[in-house]
């Protein structure tokens, strides 16, 4: 079997299982494991996949900057939003993540909501400078350019002097056994702590999103209480959340 061949009976093997282990690989193609680590790691590199111990993962395709994935329109993004911003209560302390899909939830909070909003996204401050009863509370930090949200040291430190009701949290990744990842080591520090701070996480998770992994871990899957999905989600992938004590909301 050429390399070529072998490689995309890997991506369907990835494609129907949600993850490929290399000793199996090996014997099922008749090489040597080096053979198929080679493959993984020019398949890693590429793009195509997510190598992890073992084996490898489905890629995320939520890595596209910023101004390109806002010029995205998805129907699935609203309606999470849409279901996410139906959530808060007022009064909340809300934590805000960045990104896109986060966007979306701001967009639709009511204009009258009474609120407090943590950021440390800059885009999501701005969107709020009309709801006149939201509070706006802006941690600071290096602009992490890709994600357009502050990192780094001085937003962990701001971050650790509060208590939040709920936090919203986007990703780049959400698989059953590899939990939750992003595509930088600081952005998956800054999420922990978030984490950390809030009585209730939840993780809005487009379907480019699922039963993917990227290369930095922000935690297990049960690092978050709720996740809110796009209804026609594989209900095989919620069972998995389910069973591992996440609930699941589809917008």
């Amino acid at each position: 079997m050429l390399t070529t061949q072998r490689k995309k009976a890997i991506l369907e093997l990835l494609t129907r299982d949600g993850q490929v282990l290399a000793a199996p690989l090996a014997a099922t193609f008749g090489v040597s494991e080096d053979t198929i680590r080679r493959d993984l790691r020019e398949m890693a590199a590429d793009g195509l996949l997510q190598r992890v111990h073992g084996g490898a993962l489905p890629a995320s395709s939520a890595v596209a900057p910023f101004s390109t994935r806002r010029t995205l329109e998805s129907s699935g993004k609203s309606a999470i939003g849409m279901a996410a911003a139906a959530m808060i209560v007022p009064g909340q302390i809300v934590m805000i993540d960045g990104g896109t899909t986060s966007a979306e939830l701001v967009r639709h909070l009511p204009s009258n909501l009474v609120a407090t909003v943590v950021t440390h996204s800059p885009t999501v401050a701005v969107a709020l400078v009309d709801h006149p009863s939201i509070e706006v509370i802006m941690i600071g930090g290096r602009l992490y350019k890709h994600s357009i949200v502050n990192v780094g040291a001085a937003a962990i430190e701001a971050i650790s002097h509060i208590h939040a009701d709920i936090y919203f949290m986007g990703v780049t990744g959400v698989h059953p056994t590899a939990g939750l990842s992003t595509g930088d080591l600081e952005e998956a520090y800054v999420k922990r702590a978030l984490a950390a701070r809030s009585a209730e996480t939840v993780v809005l998770a487009s379907m480019d999103k699922l039963n993917a992994a990227s290369a930095y871990s922000i935690g297990d899957v049960t690092l978050a209480q709720t996740v809110v999905v796009e209804r026609s989600t594989d209900s095989a992938f919620t069972e998995a959340l389910e069973a591992a004590g996440v609930s699941v909301v589809r917008a």
